[in-house]
Formats: C-alpha cells, structure tokens, sequence
C-alpha cells in the first residue's frame, strides 16, 4: 500500500486536511482526528491491529489520536508528534470562506497579486506554493507524518513508529498535557522505549526576507505572568483620595513593555523581550467611580534560564513600578496643593506580592476552610477561559484584603512552555549531521541547525529542559489554577523525558493571511529526509 508517497498525494492529503476547519475550540476540531481515524482504519495494518489505534478524550470533549506500527517485538519507538488545530480565519477578511480551499485560495490569489506585498507575488508566480490556513501551521507535517506512518506500515523501518496529534496547540496545550499519561500507559502497555520524539512544526523564519532552511534541536520556553493591580476606589470629583489602578498598570507597562533585561542570546538565538498580551480595568459597568482594579498579562519568552531568575526580575519590575506611582501621585498632589486650600494627600504606599503571599495572609485572616470554600464556589460556577478565571481568583483573595492597597499582585497563568533542548545530545547531533549531509548532497539545499524552535510548540513537555535549574515549584505555588482545574503534570514529564528534535516543511506567514507552503522541499525532498533521520532515531 503505498497512497501517500508522492509530492501531488501529499498534496492532495493536504487539502482534505484543511479543509477540516479545526479551528481551535470549534466542532471541526473534534472531527478532524474522527477523520484521521477513519483513514487509517481502511488500512490493512489497522484492520488487522485495531487496539493499536486509538482516540483519547480530553476532559472537555475534545479528543487526541495515536497510531502505533509496531515491528515484530522491537521495544525501540520514534514518537511523531503534531497538532492539528489551526488559529482563527478572521484576518482573510474577503477571502475567508476559500481559507480553507487551498488549491482554490491559490488560484484567487493569482487574481489579486498585484495587492500582495513583494515576496508572496515571488512565490506565486513560482507556482510552487499553496495557500491556506493551516497549510504550514502545521497540517503539511501531519501529512507527512502520515506518510511515515503508511512507510512503517510497509517494513521500512527497523523499530515502532508511534504518531501522536494532538488538539489545543495553539492556545492551552492541553492536548498534549492530555497525552502525556496515555505515553506513558502505552510505553507501558506495549513494551516499548522512546528514542526519540520527532516535530514536524514548519521552519519559522528569524528575521524578513530570511531565506535559511532550518531544523531544531529543542523549543523555545513562555511564561505567562499577570499582574492585578488593585487599587482604591473614589469619585472622580476627589481624584486624590483613592488610586486609579489604571495609572498602576501604565507604570507596570513602562517597566515591562520591550524590557530589555529579559533578553536572552544564546549563540545566534536571542528572545524577544515581554510585551503585553492584556491590559485592562476590571469594571464592569460604566459610572462616576474610578475602577477598584486592573489586570495586565505579559508574554515571556526563555531559553536557558532557571524561572527563579525570571520570577526576579518581573518582580523587581513590579516593586519599581510601584515606586514610580507613588512619586508620581505625590508630585501631582503637590502641584495640586498649591491651588487648593486646605489640601493634603492622605499617605499610601504600593504593596508588591506574589499570589502564594496573597493566598497566605487571606488564610491567615479567614482559615484555611473558608478560602477553599470561596474558591470551590467559583469553580463550581466558573465561565470564564483560563486567564480570566486565574485573575477572579485573584481578585477574590484581593477582596478579602482590600487593607493591603494600592497593592500589585505578581501570578502565573497557563499556558506554560518549559525550554528544551537537546542541541548537545551526540544521539541527536549524528541524526542532525546525517541529515545536513545528505540534504547539501541529495538536494544542493543547506539545512541550519538551530537550538530553538521560537514559535512553540508541544516538543516543550517530552524535551529535556534547558535551564540549569528546572525546579517549576516556585511557577506552579503562584498559578492560581493549580488546584482549581489546571494540572501541571511534572513528574509524568519527568519519567517521560527524552531526546527532540524538529524537521519540518517550508512555508512562510504563520498565523497570516498569506500563511503558505513550498511544495517542491515539503513534499518531494522533505519526505526522504525524514524516511533517513528517523532510520538513524531507530539505530
């Protein structure tokens, strides 16, 4: 059986993918891996091994899949590992209903090149490339993944191929986090080792106009730290006598928005520094009364370093920020004194905390039964996505302590992606030489090794991680949803450790309305590529 083994049925595998609109959270997200399914159960292999495939539930509904070809009594097992959710369609404005038609979203292309920046008229005109959401991020890696699959499926390999797709990718993970205990029950159940987990997320491009071609020896790390900011409450007519925790959250902005001491180089890799992904008061309802609160949340991304370091710094920035409100309110005051009669600003000062202090003073007040309470209510009754669940939590304990404002409260929401790496693995060094090699050799094409993938991805939770100090205890005790229905399963990611590496397909504008995929390196050079790196995973 040999269905997916060529450049146009991979392309043709391709767009019955995407067209499967899985847009994360959407019903076309629990179809595609049904789909999946249905596919390899028309395989002999699978109808004659049906155990061997499975779809694994999520809590919420959604659903992952894996797929084991197992050869004779091997123990010796390459994960390939994919997602298959696609982010939103919304920027295609015009154009939104052939988002998920590549072949036609191409040929419309052609009709309004002249409205396309530079290199998409380049590369349409090359008529190399294919158009369409999740054509790169990343159903062009399940394809061939598949195509691996159906390798395994005919001897080709001399140990167990095991794919795993995963949902959620793109916003929680957790379908991933869902599939580190169905490895690990699997390792088990079958008797395998893992050598290897292999990605086939798409080569990222680092700057514009970037024409390297790249494979990943690890991931890049993001912390998602929030920071509440509750102030004190007045009219607007007495300014002076409370605290607008919008002016603490622009204070907040100037310290953390593009500093540039969280950036981190590491060889030619270098982070970007945090800039924020929310920003905004907490009143509900227009009136007269200033906000009582404001949330902020921050992007942060690492490498090597250990979170203790990390923690430090978003903390100093908060404890300066806090400073510069206080100078400035009094500054203002001043000014305002000299014209008001009889005027004096009552004394404040900007209290910084960590959500596990928080936490402690609102038991030490109240008990520790009546804070569990309080927070079982609101799970019982939550509505909210994770981010803003995390800050009504906060906001909760906030309240019971309203003595401590104006006052800045450092936590951690989901998702979290530790940084990985496994450049200075001589297993993973060899099948990356190997593959360089034989690429220059094969196709005249230099493949770059780079030590971290940037845009993500699942790799984050099976890799060996990358800073000295890997301890999670202070980000997990600060995470408000640990006990209220986010589990963070670190010793499950413990036993499961192992070498990663990621070898993907060509495309450019993830997450854009020109998101594209180059089909001549995906699909006619990439599929041997792949066939000899994972040969090597299994030596």
């Amino acid at each position: 059986m040999k269905n997916w083994q060529t450049k146009e049925a991979l392309t043709d595998l391709l767009c019955s993918l995407v067209s499967h609109q899985s847009i994360t959270g959407s019903p076309a997200e629990i179809a595609l891996p049904e789909y999946l399914h249905h596919l390899l159960m028309q395989t002999e292999y699978f109808q004659q091994h049906p155990e061997l495939l499975t779809l694994h539930p999520l809590d919420d509904g959604r659903r992952l899949l894996t797929a084991l070809v197992k050869k004779g009594n091997a123990r010796k097992t390459v994960i390939l590992l994919s997602h298959f959710d696609v982010v939103e369609v919304e920027d295609y404005g015009s154009l939104k209903n052939l988002a998920f038609r590549p072949k036609e979203l191409t040929k419309e292309m052609e009709h309004i090149k002249g409205e396309l920046p530079e290199q998409v008229q380049q590369d349409l005109a090359s008529g190399e490339w294919l158009f369409g959401r999740g054509t790169m991020d990343m159903k062009a890696g399940l394809a061939l993944h598949l195509a691996m699959l159906e390798k395994a499926m005919n001897n080709e390999f001399d140990g167990n191929i095991l794919l795993l797709t995963v949902p959620d990718e793109e916003v929680n993970s957790q379908g991933m986090l869902t599939a580190l205990p169905v490895l690990k029950q699997l390792k088990a159940q079958e008797n395998v080792t893992y050598n290897a987990c292999l990605n086939s997320e798409p080569m990222f491009s680092k700057y514009p106009g970037d024409d390297h071609y790249y494979v990943y020896t690890g991931s890049i790390g993001k912390v998602l730290p929030g920071f509440y900011c509750y102030g004190k409450e007045a009219h607007v007519g007495e300014p002076f006598s409370g605290i607008n925790p919008n002016l603490m959250i622009s204070f907040l902005s100037q310290h953390l928005e593009l500093n540039e001491a969280f950036i981190e180089k590491i060889g030619d890799e270098v982070t970007p520094p945090p800039t924020s992904l929310m920003q905004r008061d907490l009143k509900e309802a227009y009136s007269v009364q200033m906000p009582n609160a404001a949330i902020a949340m921050y992007n942060v991304l690492y490498l090597k370093q250990p979170f203790h370091e990390i923690n430090t710094k978003l903390l100093m920035a908060a404890k300066e920020a806090g400073q510069d409100i206080e100078a400035y309110v009094k500054e203002k005051a001043s000014y305002f004194s000299d014209v008001a009669n009889d005027f004096s600003l009552p004394d404040f000062q900007v209290t910084v905390l960590m959500y596990e202090e928080l936490y402690g003073e609102a038991v030490k007040r109240y008990g520790q039964k009546e804070i569990t309470r309080r927070q079982n209510l609101l799970v019982s009754k939550r509505e909210h996505g994770d981010r803003d669940f995390s800050t009504l939590l906060v906001q909760d304990l906030a309240s019971l302590c309203k003595d401590l404002g104006p006052m800045i409260v450092l936590f951690y929401s989901p998702p979290f992606y530790p940084a990985v790496s496994s450049y200075g693995d001589p297993y993973i060094k060899n099948v990356i030489d190997h593959t360089i090699e034989q690429t220059r050799s094969s196709y005249n094409i230099h493949l770059t090794v780079a030590e971290f993938f940037t845009g993500l991805s699942d790799l984050s939770y099976v890799g060996p991680p990358s800073a000295k100090s890997s301890k999670l205890s202070q980000l997990t005790t600060n995470m408000p949803l640990k006990n209220n229905g986010f589990i963070f399963p670190e010793e499950v990611i413990e036993e499961l450790t192992m070498p990663v590496l990621n070898i993907g397909p060509l495309g450019r504008d993830p997450h854009q309305w020109t998101e594209r995929l180059e089909l001549t390196y995906s699909f006619e050079y990439l599929p041997d590529i792949l066939t000899s790196a994972i040969k090597r995973l299994l030596n």
